[in-house]
């Protein structure tokens, strides 16, 4: 009977128990949000600035396919596509394969956005009234800050998708009506952000070199002004830079290396010297990363750069994968013959061995009849294996020999792009303009022991010439010539050689056809309540 009773109370107390708590376990408990949270305080506007330098290195190293940094840099007039390609780089020089489905134009236009979405969430949240605890003065740099990486984001846009969708609030919830504004509207609120940017950001002397400084914000305005065809407007953000004092042209050498054979120009992309912190005086912005073998988290991905643009060296019996020859390098892509062959005076600094890699000797101890010897150049090697190639993302990690990944940091900009910007920006400005864009493109030229030009001989081909011998392996070369409207003209024209196994087609110089990327398909298939238009020729 107590056995019984027992029973029943204890049934009893499960039953109250579980009609006492049914209510509770139905509610729902959120863990995550659509959109990120107000911020309120300094330590959460800092981590989220931090965030917007997470998201722009996801660009640089971004590895799932590896083919993504020659997407902006074969099929233009600089680099072909090696077998040793992967996939994604085959739409841009088989450019009739360019369809709206494409990954990489899918890719750029999700990473723009995020970083849009992310910093209008600080910009909201720092415009707010109800923050308290932060000066003005500091508010009015978060907000600079955040607005640089705004612009930058558009700015991209515009150059690659033309009219674009313009979002300033934070997207809180789905919205599947967007439509792609008026250009005009576009660089509008471009201008406005970085003229905002340039007057609150910090001297590059005054903040840690690794933020956002006024220099970067008055670069991107004059690229910017560029591309709107306001050269005058250009013109001043670049002499703003060069009158600031802060930067200076590398004319001596510096750094790790000074005391090995080498030149001042090639000590700047060293690992270990791209920084203004470690004597680089031409550094505006570098992204910097850290080893990741050795720091966790030091880097967002694995950056595939000197995969990409070193050849497969160690394909060949006889040379050794080490640190004098780069590290482990695939040879994605391949410099074409205009840029190994033409391009370059014999006395160029920047056609030296220290910063183009002609010559291999063998250095295998296993193969002691060889060492030391010279290695010949022979046929198909010559594609991938063995070619010229660019010292600038040369590494060595002897954690990782392999190398899996780049260990340098990312120069996005520096002061020998300033002088080529402002001697477009003169130069298109005509008349007696021409003679002080002489002058920009001839400082460079000193610094690289090239002869001068004159006035007759200055075009806005030769300003792009001067741009591929100073910022090869730099810059983002699609963007370029896309900016000046030179894709199609100069790839056409440069870049046909017979050794290519693949070569450029469905590219026309006379048509609008693929000037400009496809607005990605998935996009415009999730908008359904509104038409968001696809650009020509898709």
């Amino acid at each position: 009977m107590k056995k019984t009773f027992f029973s029943i109370i204890c049934l009893f107390l499960m039953l109250q128990t579980f009609v006492s708590c049914k209510d509770s376990f139905l509610n729902e408990t959120n863990y995550s949000a659509y959109a990120p949270a107000t911020l309120t305080d300094s330590l959460g506007f800092q981590a989220s600035l931090k965030g917007l330098y997470t998201q722009m290195s996801y660009y640089y190293t971004y590895s799932d396919h590896q083919g993504w940094l020659a997407v902006w840099q074969t099929g233009t007039d600089i680099a072909y596509s090696t077998p040793n390609q992967e996939s994604q780089e085959i739409p841009y020089y088989s450019y009739d394969k360019l369809v709206s489905t494409d990954g990489a134009a899918a890719y750029t236009w999700k990473w723009a956005y995020q970083l849009i979405n992310n910093a209008n969430n600080i910009i909201t949240s720092v415009e707010s009234p109800s923050i308290k605890g932060i000066s003005q003065g500091g508010k009015n740099q978060i907000d600079a800050e955040a607005k640089f990486f705004r612009a930058y984001a558009y700015n991209m846009l515009a150059t690659l998708f033309g009219r674009v969708p313009v979002i300033t609030k934070t997207i809180t919830a789905p919205k599947t009506d967007f439509v792609r504004a008026p250009l005009d509207s576009v660089n509008a609120l471009i201008e406005k952000d970085l003229v905002y940017s340039a007057t609150n950001l910090p001297l590059i002397d005054n903040t840690n070199q690794a933020r956002a400084n006024k220099a970067m914000a008055q670069q991107l305005l004059a690229e910017a002004y560029l591309r709107m065809d306001r050269p005058a407007d250009a013109e001043v953000q670049c002499q703003a830079i060069l009158s600031s004092g802060k930067f200076s042209l590398v004319t001596s050498r510096y750094g790790v290396k000074k005391a090995l054979a080498g030149d001042p120009f090639s000590d700047m992309f060293i690992y270990g010297n791209q920084r203004k912190s470690q004597g680089n005086t031409e550094a505006i912005w570098v992204l910097q990363q850290e080893n990741p073998t050795t720091i966790v988290g030091g880097t967002s991905g694995s950056p595939q750069q000197r995969r990409v643009w070193g050849p497969a060296y160690y394909n060949i019996a006889g040379l050794a994968i080490c640190d004098s020859l780069g590290g482990r390098s695939i040879g994605r892509l391949r410099l074409d013959n205009w840029v190994l062959y033409k391009l370059y005076e014999p006395t160029d600094m920047r056609n030296s061995r220290f910063n183009i890699r002609r010559r291999y000797t063998y250095n295998d101890p296993a193969y002691p009849a060889k060492l030391g010897q010279l290695v010949p150049y022979n046929s198909a090697d010559t594609i991938y294996k063995i070619c010229p190639s660019t010292t600038k993302w040369g590494c060595y990690d002897p954690l990782d020999a392999f190398g899996y990944s780049t260990i340098k940091d990312f120069p996005i900009m520096r002061l020998g792009e300033t002088y080529l910007l402002l001697a477009e920006a003169q130069f298109k400005q005509g008349g007696t303009h021409i003679n002080d864009a002489v002058t920009a493109i001839n400082t460079l030229r000193a610094r690289s022991n090239t002869s001068p030009i004159t006035a007759a001989q200055l075009s806005l081909n030769f300003i792009l010439d001067e741009r591929a011998r100073e910022l090869l392996a730099e810059e983002n070369r699609r963007m370029t010539l896309m900016r000046t409207g030179m894709l199609a003209k100069r790839a056409l024209r440069l870049n046909h050689d017979a050794t290519s196994s693949h070569p450029i087609v469905g590219l026309d110089s006379t048509s609008v056809n693929k000037q400009l990327l496809p607005i990605p398909q998935s996009e415009i298939d999730l908008n359904k309540d509104a038409v968001l238009e696809q650009n020509a020729g898709y």
